[in-house]
């Protein structure tokens, strides 16, 4: 909880303030048994109205005032809690957005937005409760058995017996609910992973008919998040009633001595009543003080998961220096030098030892079998990943010393999923170039083969896009992220298997219209298709991490046992140039 404190820097105005006028209110509240004391004892018990109007006036006033003084705190304290709520959401959407794939992939999506979404809140919520009532509530309850104290020392005695019984009860409930709140969070996140899941593939759910299957594991997993929560409150409600319970023993036992003290003379009428109202307020400050431990509770359980997520530092450093671009051909635009890299530490690499050239202006294909590391291969160049081992140069300069955004800005790649925004169409292509003129964008979608079908649009490149381009084919949406790609002319375009979904014609005429657009362009060309590599000017063959072969389609049916094996299975003899 300190260390999202900082968080409330901005707002250390209001979180002065508000507490001070709820102290304030809580001053006044204090005093009013004691006035309720005295105008029982010098004005009913005297029969002077005079004097119960004046100090019934007085009560008036000070309730007024009350008011105000919680009003004023309630505004500070909407604005110190909102605002501390949308500073902490940016800045985990900030330090997230910094986060490499490598971070992405330990999280994961649901668990990421549970805690920049619910325990946020959560912690908003504290931060209100923080001013308005934190210190309001111990106030009066400590101001209330002062009070008590003034009126009949041995009489206030039974009260501070009963403070160490309900501190037992705070402590037996915060102890047994505190693991159990970090257990619901989990399991909060677990159902919210069932749900995207569910959401996100919800055709290929009813293309297998497996909607009652997954109903049922939605169904388990709601299930064991509500055995949680009802175990937890179950806990949790026992703080009210044993509260009242012991605050309404210590009433009794204060009635029975009260009498006595009466009966002797003691004490007087008004003393007792306002020592009966002392004890309610005592009461009600209980009440809240349980509502608030149950609050910061909940309130500690998010703020160790929102630690986690500010914990954690980027694998991926962007502390690179402005680089110079270099347009020495004779340079490599792309070099990997005794490269290996692992998803994971301890497991095994997904690339091993790799060490490759790629001249500017070459079309390179990328094949191999499922999982030979093609992927990763092209996700290290803009670095979504660092390797383990080994570097890689861009234009001759160590990809860790650009700043990402310049490395990012000379690469254009098309990931394997087609990933469009809502928005038009224009705006989705201009993610490429943000300043793109009309002549551009559609020079861009004359390359990736889109200008035809965009044309036939009702609104063209204005036709808006629903969320995630539902109302495009498959092939329609490949064409467009290749567009947007190719817009901005990278130095380097990544094409990772996105032209899975066209037909060969397109994908043909595709290869033609990226040749002739640009001839210092460097195209990376990863594909399962034999037809869409063949024609490259090199061709990387990738087996189980390792680079098999590197070369022509021709050369490659000579010396690379892998890749021959592949064209055999997609092509006939006479097409594989056997």
């Amino acid at each position: 909880m300190l260390k999202i404190a900082v968080f409330l820097k901005p707002y250390r105005k209001e979180a002065i303030i508000g507490p001070i006028f709820k102290l304030f209110e809580a001053i006044l509240e204090l005093l009013l048994p004691t006035i309720v004391a005295l105008i029982i004892n010098n004005g009913i018990g005297k029969h002077d109205s005079v004097y119960v109007y004046r100090m019934g006036g007085l009560m008036v006033l000070m309730s007024i005032l009350g008011f105000g003084c919680s009003m004023v705190c309630q505004f500070y304290a909407a604005r110190a809690s909102q605002g501390f709520g949308t500073t902490l959401r940016n800045k985990m959407f900030q330090h997230i957005s910094s986060f490499s794939y490598a971070e992405l992939d330990i999280f994961g999506t649901p668990t990421l937005i549970n805690r920049i979404t619910n325990d946020v809140n959560q912690l908003q919520l504290a931060v209100a409760m923080l001013i308005r009532l934190v210190i309001r509530a111990p106030f009066i309850f400590i101001g209330a058995i002062i009070m008590s104290m003034i009126l009949d020392f041995r009489l206030s005695l039974v009260l501070l017996a009963a403070t160490p019984v309900f501190a037992l009860i705070l402590y037996f409930i915060i102890t047994r609910t505190s693991p159990m709140y970090r257990k619901y969070q989990q399991k909060l996140d677990r159902l919210a992973v069932v749900l995207s899941e569910n959401l996100s593939g919800i055709r290929v759910i009813r293309a297998f008919a497996k909607s009652r299957e997954e109903r049922a594991r939605f169904n388990e997993a709601s299930e064991d998040l509500t055995a949680t929560a009802i175990r937890v409150s179950r806990i949790s409600a026992w703080l009210g009633p044993l509260t009242t319970l012991v605050v309404n023993a210590a009433i009794i036992a204060i009635l029975w001595v009260g009498g006595i003290h009466i009966d002797g003379g003691r004490l007087s009428q008004g003393e007792i009543i306002a020592f009966i109202n002392y004890i309610t307020q005592i009461l009600l400050a209980l009440i809240v003080v349980s509502n608030l431990v149950i609050i910061f509770t909940k309130a500690a359980s998010s703020a160790n998961r929102v630690n986690e997520v500010l914990a954690v530092t980027a694998s991926v450093a962007d502390k690179g220096n402005a680089v110079l671009s270099k347009l020495d051909k004779a340079v490599p635009v792309i070099s990997f030098d005794h490269v290996s890299f692992g998803y994971n530490t301890t497991g095994e690499l997904a690339l091993n030892d790799i060490s490759v050239m790629i001249n500017r202006g070459e079309t390179v294909g990328l094949i191999g079998s499922t999982g030979s590391g093609k992927s990763t291969f092209v996700n290290l160049i803009p670095r979504f990943y660092d390797a383990v081992q080994g570097d890689i140069y861009v234009e001759g300069v160590n990809v860790k010393e650009y700043p990402l955004r310049q490395l990012r800005a000379e690469i254009g790649i098309v990931p394997q999923k087609a990933v469009l925004f809502t928005g038009s169409i224009a705006d989705n292509i201009r993610w490429g170039k943000e300043d793109a003129t009309d002549d551009e964008l559609k020079l861009a979608l004359s390359v990736a083969q889109a200008e035809e079908f965009v044309q036939k649009l009702p609104e063209g490149l204005a036709t808006e896009v629903s969320r995630g381009g539902t109302n495009l084919s498959g092939g329609q949406k490949q064409r467009l992220t290749i567009a947007r790609a190719v817009v901005g002319q990278p130095q380097v375009l990544i094409l990772d298997d996105s032209s899975s979904a066209l037909d060969f014609a397109t994908d043909a005429a595709l290869r033609r219209a990226l040749q002739q657009s640009s001839q210092e362009m460097t195209v990376l060309l990863v594909s399962q298709r034999v037809s869409t590599v063949r024609q490259a000017d090199k061709i990387l063959v990738f087996e189980e991490g390792r680079i098999a072969g590197v070369g022509t389609h021709e050369e490659l049916m000579i010396s690379c046992v892998e890749y021959k094996e592949i064209c055999l299975s997609q092509l006939s003899s006479e097409e594989s140039g056997q």
